[in-house]
């Protein structure tokens, strides 16, 4: 294939297809469109080192300039599409140009979800460029409401506690992490809160948020108010499908695509957050929001744009590493689950296995990788065993992986 690919969106989704379509061995031309002034960069890194002010701008990177350079890839950066003209194969740029395309990759990413209503006084953490008022009115009044009590929520208190401040959670669920991970992992992100000084509270529904005073002052349904100098609301992200919507792209929870990540228009393919691609085990389409599975979607767009196969969807998995500690989950669990809870031997490790009918769907480690691993290679295989062979600790995961190849491979 040749031509110009133009690439919408220069998170990891965009950035890795850019950077496989030349290690697939595209020679034409590749567009990267980037909203953000600065070069594509990691953005786990937000809500953890670039807020605590550790973070080292080459580790940041995803590619240095040189490097984008040398692939060939022409990185416009600060630049916004207004409008996708599908009759014609060309896209309306915030500059006023119109770009032709060969082949469209729409890697818009998600946006962080606001609290409905007017609030006063409240930060969102999604971009870079989200760090640098949040941090100072973390530093200068030394305090931090959290509104949220998942991955970012999470994260952001860690780092402000680190950075000296008061720090308060409150959220909905009955456990922080409730999306990604066990309610025993949650238990155990709550402790590990408490024993660092963050107050907790679950089950909360706010009515408002008020600023005043140099103090932003939430308030619950039920009358309870917090105030600290600064309020963080992260209460999860909304996938960005107004460029698609817009140009009459099948639109659901994300961007409608197929298993190789085609949208409802010719040459025209959809990656990282903004997706919701096909899954058809359960016949639905399905979103995520990890950064491996961002990065998974580049490497599988790309191979689709040049029309190679691409790779079967991988079993979602992400982290979080709050005050030193690492956690790990995998899979898609749901409150139905059955839990099982295996110990290491170890205070501070062990790892809780998801089940639906024996078979085990999601999992997720305190310190413990290569357990985690292991699980998603079971997660994959829709390893079945019963409830108490996945509970018995004194059978190695690698020896139920073991099994499941075996009876694979008669």
């Amino acid at each position: 294939m040749t031509g110009r690919i133009v690439i919408v969106g220069a998170g990891i989704a965009g950035a890795t297809a850019a950077r496989t379509l030349r290690t697939e061995g595209y020679t034409g031309e590749i567009v990267l469109l980037g909203a953000e002034d600065r070069l594509p960069y990691r953005r786990p890194m937000v809500s953890k080192e670039l807020l605590a002010g550790t973070a080292n701008e080459r580790r940041l990177l995803l590619e240095s300039a040189q490097s984008w350079r040398e692939l060939e890839v022409e990185l416009r950066l600060g630049t916004t599409v207004e409008g996708i003209d599908v009759d014609r194969d060309r896209i309306h740029l915030g500059t006023g140009e119109t770009l032709g395309y060969d082949a469209l990759v729409l890697a818009t990413g998600a946006r962080a979800r606001e609290l409905p209503g007017p609030e006063s006084g409240a930060y969102t953490l999604r971009t870079a460029a989200d760090v640098d008022a949040l941090r100072a009115a973390v530093m200068t009044g030394g305090s931090l409401l959290v509104v949220g009590g998942g991955l970012v929520g999470c994260e952001a208190a860690a780092t402000a506690r680190g950075l000296g401040a008061a720090v308060t959670i409150v959220h909905a669920a009955d456990a922080p992490l409730d999306r990604v991970a066990a309610r025993v992992i949650g238990e155990y992100c709550r402790n590990l809160h408490a024993d660092n000084g963050v107050d907790i509270h679950d089950a909360i529904v706010l009515d408002r948020i008020d600023g005043g005073d140099g103090d932003v002052t939430a308030t619950a349904v039920d009358g309870r108010r917090w105030t600290a100098a600064a309020v963080l609301v992260a209460i999860g992200a909304e996938p960005d499908t107004g460029l698609a919507r817009q140009a009459g792209l099948a639109v659901g929870d994300g961007i409608l695509v197929d298993e190789s990540h085609t949208t409802s228009a010719p040459n025209i393919f959809a990656a990282g957050d903004a997706a919701a691609v096909y899954d058809p085990e359960f016949g639905v389409h399905r979103r995520t929001e990890q950064w491996n599975s961002a990065q998974a979607h580049g490497v599988a767009v790309a191979n689709s744009v040049l029309g190679q196969p691409v790779p079967a969807e991988e079993v979602t998995w992400g982290w979080t590493t709050q005050y030193g500690v690492t956690m790990q989950f995998a899979g898609r669990p749901q409150p139905e689950d059955e839990v099982v809870v295996r110990t290491t031997g170890t205070p501070g490790r062990f790892l809780a296995l998801s089940l639906r009918a024996g078979r085990l769907v999601a999992a997720a480690a305190v310190a413990c990788p290569a357990e985690l691993r292991t699980a998603r290679t079971l997660i994959a295989a829709h390893t079945t065993h019963p409830v108490e062979t996945w509970s018995d600790a004194t059978i190695p995961l690698q020896e139920l992986a073991v099994a499941t190849e075996l009876s694979s491979h008669p």
